[in-house]
């Protein structure tokens, strides 16, 4: 299992499924986060946290215990 947070800068993954559960699984999802979305990381902050990405069409930052919880492929 491949994480957001384990991606590389330049890479553009595709979510498979989103782990957690009550309101930091719907946080996720209303930025956007769907299951078979595109998400293309753009940069990692200096100390690893946030992480941007563009996720249809906008920049987002995501904290890396959120991207743990984003699985993709």
């Amino acid at each position: 299992m491949k994480t957001l947070r384990e991606v590389s800068v330049g890479d553009t993954v595709r979510a498979i499924r989103i782990h957690g559960e009550g309101v930091v699984k719907r946080r996720i999802m209303d930025m956007g986060v769907t299951k078979s979305i595109e998400i293309y990381v753009r940069k990692v902050a200096p100390l690893g946290d946030p992480i941007e990405v563009t996720v249809r069409g906008y920049e987002l930052s995501i904290r890396k215990e959120y991207a743990k919880m984003i699985e993709v492929e």
